[in-house]
C-alpha cells in the first residue's frame, strides 16, 4: 500500500531526528547520495506538514520499532490500514464540505453584489448578467468571435484581492476572443478598439465550480476586471 510505504519512510527521518536530542548534525552536500538523501528528507517533511494537522511522533515511531522487533504491537497490519484509510477518507469528505459551504458562500455574495451593483450609475447589465461600466470609449472596431486581441487587464475578487494583472507585470496580453472566460469572450465584443471597460463577471460567466487548483479564485466566485483594448487582429 503507497500510504503504508510512504508512513514508513516518513518513520526512518522521524526516528532519526528522535536519536539526536541536540539536533540534527549539519553535514555538507559532497556526494552524489548525500543531495538524494537530503532531498528525500526535505520532500518527506513537507508531505508530513501537508497530510497531518496534528501528528504524535511518539507514537509513530514507538510503531516503527514495534513492527521492526515484531513485539508488543498494538496494531495487526490490516487494521492499521483501516485506521490510515478511514483517516483520510474522513479528512478529506471533510475538507469537500467545507469546500462546498465556502463554494455556497461565494455564490451567494455573488448574487448579492450584483444585484446591489446593476442599480448604481453607469453599470449596464445583458442578458446573460454581464455587467460593465465604460471608463473610456473608443472609436474604433469591435472584435468578433474570431479575431485575436492584444489588451490590458487587472482583476480582483469582491474584496480587492488582486488575483492577475497584466497591468502589474507592465506587459500586455494575447489571446483570442473565444479562448477566455464567457464573461470575456462576451464583454470583449462589446468594446471599440481603444476602449476601457471595468467588466463584473458573474460565477456562471466565470471558472463557476472550477477554477485553477490552489489559485486565489476560489468556486462560485464573482469577478471583476478592469480591461483596456489595445489592439485587435
Amino acid at each position: 500500500m503507497r500510504i503504508m510505504k510512504f508512513l514508513s519512510l516518513v518513520t526512518l527521518v522521524l526516528l532519526v531526528v528522535s536519536c539526536n536530542k541536540n539536533g540534527v548534525t549539519k553535514k555538507p552536500l559532497k556526494t552524489e547520495l548525500d543531495s538524494v538523501s537530503y532531498a528525500i528528507g526535505l520532500d518527506v517533511a513537507r508531505n508530513v506538514k501537508n497530510s497531518f494537522d496534528e501528528f504524535d511522533s511518539d507514537l509513530f515511531i514507538q510503531g516503527f520499532i514495534n513492527a521492526s522487533d515484531s513485539s508488543d504491537v498494538l496494531l495487526e497490519q490490516a487494521d492499521a490500514q483501516k485506521v490510515v484509510q478511514a483517516y483520510f477518507q474522513k479528512k478529506q469528505k471533510k475538507m469537500a464540505e467545507e469546500a462546498q459551504a465556502q463554494g455556497e458562500a461565494n455564490r451567494v455574495e455573488g448574487v448579492a453584489f450584483l444585484e446591489a451593483n446593476k442599480s448604481k450609475e453607469g453599470v449596464q447589465t445583458t442578458e446573460s448578467g454581464l455587467q460593465y461600466i465604460v471608463l473610456k470609449e473608443g472609436s474604433g472596431e469591435k472584435p468578433t468571435t474570431t479575431s485575436k486581441v492584444k489588451v490590458h487587464y487587472h482583476g480582483t475578487l469582491l474584496d480587492g484581492t488582486v488575483f492577475d494583472s497584466s497591468v502589474d507585470r507592465g506587459e500586455p496580453a494575447e489571446f483570442g476572443v473565444t479562448q477566455v472566460i464567457k464573461g470575456w469572450t462576451e464583454g470583449l465584443q462589446l468594446m471599440p478598439l481603444g476602449s476601457k471597460y471595468k467588466f463584473f463577471i458573474p460565477q456562471e460567466l466565470a471558472y463557476g465550480a472550477n477554477p485553477r487548483p490552489g489559485g486565489a479564485i476560489k468556486p462560485y466566485a464573482t469577478l471583476i476586471f478592469d480591461v483596456e483594448l489595445l489592439e485587435i487582429n
